[in-house]
């Protein structure tokens, strides 16, 4: 590590009831909360904030259209290093990476990664309201609900080449859900089997309502700077060791292969390299799960398990608390929350993980964490690789 590397030094999320912000509050309010807040916790101010990320929020006019410039007029502040880089959810993990090269390159000193969401309170989400538009006028006059329906096309062409079941995908949502009762600030939190999530209304043939994330308000902040200023902050600072990202493609209809997440493998490995680390030396994971099959094709392409191995990995709880490999351990997108895009909660959770601060869901000696995030339709993927030290 040297004085440039980047750290995470503060983080912040906005508090729920029953999935929205009580009180109410626009994207703009959310993401100034939650700013300040992680500003707080680091001992730093908006007046120390010359590096601003923002992917875009559900609420402004049109989520990601100038967003770090829309946030920084609401913030009163003139950073010299702006990134409104929106590859859906795995926008915040790319933001960790961009900033962690900016921080390294002189371009900023201290940078802050914004997202805020009145999905559920205002807007609400349409299962089909992608506009049939560019690429997407080869899918959406045809009826695919988006963006449930890709990600159930894959489900099913991974269960036709490798025999995945129904419940194996279960597995997930039940595992999820556990965490999730470890949690206080997890939006579903009653017991959950493998038969309630098969019980469930079908929303996409092969997945049904519970391997589906839920629809929430929220709003997340992380705030990094590099290891030398980081030594003279409150806070225990959280090395970012790698990362990486790609994209193979936008429509679901031109995913090289439904069975297999290309662009997760091709960011992992990325992250894998600049971090010197394998998977095998990775003590917590959080990936994103849109979709309980999104977690079982990011476990495979991220070297967690083979092609097709998915299924297995997942099955006899081996990812609840108790189990030999945990993940999502705040009751991720399946149970804790979703506010249109997730990625930002995924790297908050790994950090509270890394500074000992779970709680009852605090997985022992924690020292590695691996994030991955997914954007679109299984579109574009992120991976950051955190250490404690």
């Amino acid at each position: 590590m040297t004085d440039r590397t980047a750290c995470i030094v503060g983080i912040a999320d906005a508090a729920l009831e029953n999935g929205v912000i009580p009180g109410g509050a626009t994207a703009l309010q959310i993401q100034a909360r939650v700013a300040k807040a992680a500003l707080a916790e680091a001992g730093l101010t908006l007046d120390d904030v010359d590096g601003l990320l923002v992917a875009g929020s559900w609420g402004m006019p049109r989520p990601g259209s100038m967003a770090a410039v829309t946030m920084a007029e609401y913030l009163n502040i003139q950073p010299r290093y702006l990134d409104n880089t929106n590859a859906g959810g795995s926008s915040f993990e790319m933001h960790v990476g961009h900033a962690a090269m900016a921080l390294a390159a002189g371009a900023c000193e201290v940078a802050i990664i914004l997202y805020g969401s009145d999905q559920r309170s205002g807007s609400g989400r349409s299962l089909g309201g992608r506009p049939s538009a560019l690429d997407l006028q080869f899918e959406t006059p045809w009826g695919m609900p988006a963006p449930v329906g890709g990600y159930a096309l894959a489900a099913r062409r991974h269960m036709h080449e490798y025999g995945t079941t129904a419940e194996q995908l279960a597995e997930i949502a039940v595992a999820t859900r556990k965490w999730a009762q470890l949690n206080p600030a997890a939006m579903m939190r009653d017991a959950l089997t493998v038969d309630d999530v098969l019980a469930s209304r079908m929303i996409a043939d092969p997945l049904h309502l519970l391997d589906c994330c839920l629809v929430t308000d929220g709003g997340g902040a992380i705030v990094m700077t590099n290891a030398e200023r980081a030594r003279d902050l409150p806070t225990r600072p959280i090395t970012v060791r790698g990362f990486g990202e790609s994209t193979t493609h936008m429509t679901i209809g031109e995913m090289p292969d439904f069975a297999h997440l290309t662009c997760a493998e091709i960011a992992g490995r990325e992250a894998y390299r600049k971090a010197g680390l394998g998977p095998k030396e990775i003590d917590v994971v959080e990936i994103y799960d849109s979709f309980t099959i999104t977690v079982l094709l990011s476990l495979e392409a991220l070297g967690f398990c083979g092609r097709g191995e998915g299924g297995a990995f997942v099955s006899g709880q081996r990812t609840a608390p108790g189990g030999d490999f945990p993940m999502n351990t705040n009751g991720g997108g399946l149970s804790y929350a979703h506010p249109g895009m997730y990625g930002i909660f995924l790297l908050i959770e790994a950090v509270r993980q890394l500074r000992g601060e779970g709680g009852e869901r605090q997985v022992a000696e924690a020292a590695t964490a691996l994030v991955h995030g997914t954007g679109g339709t299984l579109s574009s993927g992120a991976t950051v690789i955190l250490a404690r030290e």
